[in-house]
């Protein structure tokens, strides 16, 4: 087995990510995470006919005591709806879980964030295990305890805080990511690129080190891919630390999210049928377009904006907003964004050398002719 980096996140609710090759067969590592004799492996039909045999086996080798239910659903965004919240509660009461049990999330970015919400209601909050199998989750939404699930009416709109038990982040698996899922996750690694002097600067030149290596994460290099999802894990550590509940610079890690989501949504949640933008594909366009609004309010130089979008380009990505999608119905949906206030809708924006900031009170109509642009 190769060395396991690790990650602390500290704060209120400290926990430990660990990052390495071939985890899901380290029973010891997994037992740990696992305080009482009742546990749920929440999947979707892509993941578990590939890693749930797997996670139980190692589990149970080491902790034979434990009783293992598992959960199902069909995958996609479409998918971390309210109905199939309901679902993993019914699964927790047919396990007769006690407030001791534990709920494994196995999967990308939707069941991390659906069964990590369902961890934190029942009971009114048990442990969750986020074991994320997709890039994306790996960086990003396995980490920092965020849980929802979407309405109709936006993204993530019901949900809680509830920072996991523990995070296993097992790089091998990513041998069987598809391609686009693959790219769908590098859009949230230059997230942290664009934003890397805010969140920690020390680590400032991230943003160089990945153009730096833009090919060899787009080959999945073991060691490239690997330091990688450790740096962005050490970004958002550092962050969620010290703002777990959003009230200050935690918002940052949402560049681009603002008119990412609002494609997503737009598009009914498409990204997985239908033809629509993933979400990382609609941060990837979100960040082009937070990035010009920058510039366009004087925040940021044109060449900013240019820079990030042939980043991007060379990792595949789209940059520019799809066919058929009207600026005034983006605009729409972004009104009911989550970091809209009284004030309006607040932005995040950057000044193309790593800084990021909330600004509030942007014009409409600026942003409009963005959207129009």
């Amino acid at each position: 087995m190769s060395a396991v980096l690790k990650v602390a996140v500290d704060g209120a609710h400290p926990y430990a990510i660990s990052i390495g090759a071939d985890l899901l067969d380290d029973g010891v590592l997994l037992a740990a995470t696992i305080r009482g004799r009742h546990a749920l492996i929440v999947s979707d039909s892509n993941v578990a006919p590939l890693y749930a045999d797997r996670v139980q086996a190692a589990l149970q080798a080491v902790r034979p005591d434990l009783t293992i239910a598992r959960l199902v659903i069909p995958p996609g965004e479409h998918e971390k709806t309210l109905q199939r919240f309901g679902e993993v509660l019914d699964a927790l009461a047919g396990l007769s879980a006690t407030r001791d049990a534990a709920v494994i999330a196995l999967g990308g970015g939707v069941i991390g964030d659906l069964a990590g919400f369902a961890g934190a209601c029942w009971m009114r909050g048990i442990d969750v295990v986020q074991i994320p199998t997709t890039l994306l989750a790996m960086v990003d939404s396995s980490v920092g305890g965020k849980t929802a699930v979407d309405l109709p009416a936006g993204k993530n709109l019901v949900g809680a805080f509830h920072p996991p038990r523990a995070v296993i982040a097992d790089t091998s698996v990513l041998h069987t990511l598809p391609d686009r899922e693959l790219r769908a996750g590098l859009a949230e690694v230059v997230k942290y690129g664009v934003t890397a002097v805010s969140l920690d600067p020390a680590d400032a030149g991230f943003l160089d080190w990945l153009e730096a290596h833009a090919e060899a994460l787009l080959a999945r290099e073991p060691a490239i891919t690997a330091e990688a999802i450790a740096r962005c894990c050490a970004f958002k550590a550092a962050v969620v630390g010290r703002d777990l509940l959003e009230h200050g610079d935690r918002a940052l890690l949402n560049f681009g999210h603002t008119f990412g989501h609002a494609i997503e949504v737009e598009q009914g949640y498409a990204g997985t049928h239908g033809g629509g933008l993933n979400h990382g594909e609609a941060v990837a366009v979100g960040m082009v377009l937070a990035m010009r609004l920058s510039a366009a309010l004087g925040l940021a130089p044109a060449s900013a904006g240019d820079r990030l979008q042939r980043l991007l380009q060379r990792l595949e990505l789209p940059t520019s907003i799809p066919e058929g999608l009207a600026p005034d119905a983006l605009l729409t949906r972004m009104r009911l964004d989550k970091k809209a206030d009284a004030a309006g809708i607040r932005f995040i924006l950057a000044d193309g050398a790593g800084r990021a900031r909330v600004v509030p009170g942007v014009e409409e109509a600026t942003v409009l002719a963005v959207l129009a642009g």
